[in-house]
């Protein structure tokens, strides 16, 4: 979202915004693979024909359609998924909104709210900072008068991070998915290659997440669905699994990768030395891969999202993230916690169980479903 257009959206809200009240967005965050030696057989997959035993290929199926036709728009699923965090959010700031006097009584209320909704430290002082300025420079009397200048500075902090996924310039091209267990990797991995797929692209799955139960069947179900090839090993090196995928993606002219990697703890340092490993092995398959590395979060965990931030971005280089279930949260602040503290782009949020729950992120249009 461009700065212009954040102005412009929120112009129509209050005439007395100046563009001098609207933030720059910082240039976006590079990544590197670094390389490693290994030795792996290719697959060759063809489209339509079996491959070996140890790959799975999906037999010819019609793509997955909803059971009901979608009938509303993406920005009314947007404000229905955020239900829970607006109400919370608008309840607490009822009292703020009343129509009291601006004061430091009123500032200290406002800030114990928005650290209670997850906001963190750093990104309420920063929102505080705004709003003082705000008021100062518009000559704001009441706390009524707050609401356009809060849900204005939301967006600002929440810009810097709103950067699209564009995936042109490499074929395939090769996305990896991290993250702890019961976040949502598998689930979004289905829902990514919809999306995808509805852009015209062809896409094929590795699943590498070889240590959960059921993750290799879960992960061919989606597969299924969607009429995509699945690469597999039962019980097989996640490493090797990524290797062939891309191999086979390479042969066949895929358009994009897209890699599943077992769940795991940041404090589980063997671990998170073995997701260093299929880093690297992928960058042996084709030199540039990954592509992209995206971090999948359950929105629920509040403060821990930021430190799961960290210690994947520390070990990984992270180029994206994912937010999912942000429909069963009362507290999306935590967005806001991350775009002050580690602004990563944040690629995609979902806010619902259908496939087509998850989106790329607006900055405009998220602080715009907190607040109406």
């Amino acid at each position: 979202m461009k700065e212009e257009e954040v102005f412009n959206f929120f112009k129509k809200k209050d005439s007395t915004v100046s563009k001098e009240d609207v933030k720059a967005v910082p240039p976006g965050l590079a990544t590197e693979a670094s390389p490693d030696s290994i030795t792996a057989s290719v697959p060759v997959v063809l489209p339509g024909t079996p491959v070996s035993s140890d790959t799975v290929s999906v037999p010819d199926q019609e793509p997955i359609t909803q059971s009901t036709p979608i009938k509303v728009s993406w920005t009314e699923r947007l404000r229905s998924g955020l239900s829970k965090t607006r109400d919370t959010f608008s309840k607490k700031l009822l009292g703020v909104f009343g129509g009291g006097k601006i004061d430091e009584d009123l500032y200290e209320e406002l800030e114990a709210i928005l650290l209670s909704s997850d906001m963190g430290l750093p990104a309420t002082t920063e929102l505080l900072k705004q709003i003082r300025n705000k008021v100062r420079l518009r000559d704001l009397k009441d706390g009524a008068q707050l609401k356009v200048a809060l849900q204005e500075s939301i967006a600002e902090i929440l810009i810097p991070i709103e950067k699209q996924l564009q995936i042109e310039g490499h074929k395939p091209f090769v996305i990896m998915l991290v993250g702890v267990n019961g976040a949502g990797k598998t689930t979004s991995i289905g829902k990514l290659a919809k999306y995808f797929q509805d852009q015209g692209k062809s896409v094929l799955l590795a699943a590498g997440d070889t240590f959960r139960a059921a993750a290799r069947e879960q992960l061919i179900e989606w597969g299924s669905r969607n009429n995509i090839t699945v690469i597999s090993q039962a019980g097989g090196d996640s490493a090797a699994v990524c290797f062939d995928a891309i191999q086979s993606a390479i042969a066949n002219k895929i358009d994009i990768v897209i890699a599943d990697t077992a769940g795991r703890l940041p404090t589980q340092l063997n671990l998170m030395e073995e997701i260093k490993k299929v880093k690297r092995v992928m960058s042996k398959a084709l030199e540039s891969a990954p592509h992209e590395i995206l971090l999948v979060l359950d929105s629920n965990i509040g403060q821990n999202a930021l430190n799961q931030v960290r210690a994947f971005d520390d070990a990984l280089k992270l180029s994206g993230l994912v937010l999912t279930k942000l429909d069963g949260t009362a507290k999306g602040g935590i967005i806001c916690a991350i775009a002050r503290e580690r602004p990563i782009p944040l690629r995609f949020i979902g806010v619902g169980e259908a496939i087509d729950d998850l989106r790329p992120f607006s900055a405009v249009d998220y602080a715009r479903a907190i607040f109406e």
